[in-house]
């Protein structure tokens, strides 16, 4: 992938988009390029910081595990998205774990120069700072969907905000009902029951393995939005 490639795939990431031309080749002349097979950790919780992450090609997850030994996924990513901001401001710890779940191609800029980034350009402040708002905002969309939306309408919101998103492919064969549930804090047969719900309704239809959606006001109305 060349320095172009770079600069092109940085210069998505909305943190990014007030950011100069001539620092944006900067940064992506000290990005380094790393890339992980099926189910290999690109980095584990509570180890030093890994310095910011976007994903080139590839899915990936971002998880952590109960106690028990129970895998809750926090997040997926995919072509075009960042992750491990928290680590890469504050220079502490990695906050979860993550894991590609297909082949992947992942540019990391190191912890030192983002922070060097942040300190030479006050927009790119303010940038990451509106980003991280936008990531706070998802966290509480997550705790009130957990906390106040059936299983039917947890997994309608989740098809709903994946559909938005241009990174995300419901059709790849990683993204499978047991990783949904675990997203979710469900099981695997909620979720194909609430499948089978959404099918009826209207709202989405199968082809072969692949959730298509079909209605989005249904399944907004699913969604309990």
């Amino acid at each position: 992938m060349s320095d172009f490639s770079v600069q092109a795939l940085l210069r998505q990431l909305p943190y990014f988009a007030p950011v100069d031309d001539a620092f944006i080749s900067h940064l992506a002349a000290q990005a380094v390029h790393r890339t992980f097979q099926p189910d290999q950790a690109i980095f584990w919780e509570g180890e030093a910081s890994a310095g910011l992450c976007t994903v080139e090609y590839g899915r990936i997850k971002a998880y952590k595990i109960s106690p028990d030994g129970h895998e809750y996924i926090l997040r997926f990513f995919g072509p075009g998205d960042s992750f491990n901001e928290l680590a890469a401001l504050d220079g502490a710890a990695n906050p979860v774990n993550t894991m590609a779940m297909t082949e992947a191609s992942v540019w990391v800029i190191d912890t030192a120069v983002f922070t060097q980034a942040l300190q030479d350009d006050h927009q790119l402040c303010l940038a990451v700072l509106r980003g991280l708002v936008g990531r706070v905002r998802h966290i509480v969309g997550r705790m009130e969907d957990l906390a106040l939306r059936p299983v039917t309408a947890r997994l309608a919101n989740f098809l709903l905000n994946h559909e938005a998103a241009a990174s995300a492919d419901l059709s790849h064969p990683a993204i499978t009902r047991t990783l949904i549930a675990n997203h979710l804090a469900t099981t695997p047969e909620s979720i194909s029951r609430s499948l089978r719900v959404l099918e009826q309704a209207g709202a989405i239809r199968f082809d072969r393995q692949q959730i298509l959606i079909v209605d989005l006001h249904i399944l907004r109305d699913q969604a309990k939005l």
